[in-house]
């Protein structure tokens, strides 16, 4: 199986105790676990400096793996991946073994082209609206794709492409098809009312602004020349 990225694990000790995962996150590694086909889970950890650079990359979630474990090596997918909530540290990621004739069930990307040149964005004046940005599929390695391509080139305005619109690879399958959810991805619409109403509201309240201000104005203009006038009063 062809490979995208290479991990380079330390096997961990299943016995070292609930305090190991924080000792290994202060020693800059990623505790981490694989799992899948007959064998058991392994426990392991990655550098977390490596890994971090390796999550920049899109590809990273959506390609096979090569997992060296000393003179071992194993293919495997990331499966999940847990984050800080306030800092840039991963604190655990799990990964799923993979092998040659077991199909794998994958998120990947969509890719979205010819936004721009469409007939509902260049001449009809359309917005576009992504209601999806990532898919679910399944199929064996060699077929595994890096992302799904749709294509926009030729979408009009109130055109809304569906999952059964995507193009697949051979020997690949979406999981929501089979189970009968043709789901949208992206659409093509009028601005909503709201948003065209909304530059000639601002627009009359900015100029309603000025007059409603003179009124004022002259009103605390006057105000003085009335306090001397009780002043006179007074001394009378």
């Amino acid at each position: 199986m062809k490979t995208a990225f290479e991990l380079v694990a330390e096997v961990r000790d299943d016995k070292q105790g609930k305090g190991a995962s924080r000792r290994l996150r202060h020693a800059g590694r990623v505790p981490a676990i694989m799992y899948g086909g007959k064998a058991q889970a392994s426990t392991l950890s990655f550098d977390h400096q490596k890994l971090q650079v390796a999550l920049q990359n899109e590809r990273f979630f959506s390609t096979l793996l090569n997992i060296k474990m000393g003179n071992q090596n194993q293919v495997a997918i990331l499966k999940d991946i847990q984050r800080h909530p306030a800092k840039p540290q991963v604190l655990h990621i799990d990964l799923q073994r993979v092998f040659d004739d077991a199909p794998i069930h994958m998120t990947i990307p969509l890719h979205f082209k010819n936004a721009a040149i469409a007939p509902g964005v260049k001449t009809q004046g359309g917005i576009v609206s992504h209601l999806a940005n990532e898919v679910d599929i399944m199929c064996l390695p060699k077929d595994l794709p890096e992302y799904l391509e749709v294509d926009m080139a030729a979408m009009v305005m109130n055109e809304t492409k569906r999952l059964s619109d995507i193009p697949l690879p051979t020997g690949v399958e979406l999981v929501a098809l089979k189970h009968g959810h043709n789901d949208a991805v992206v659409s093509i619409h009028h601005p909503r009312a709201e948003e065209a109403e909304a530059a000639p509201a601002a627009a009359a309240a900015t100029e309603a602004a000025p007059a409603a201000a003179a009124p004022a104005a002259g009103a605390k203009a006057a105000a003085p020349a009335a306090a001397p006038a009780k002043k006179e009063g007074g001394k009378k």
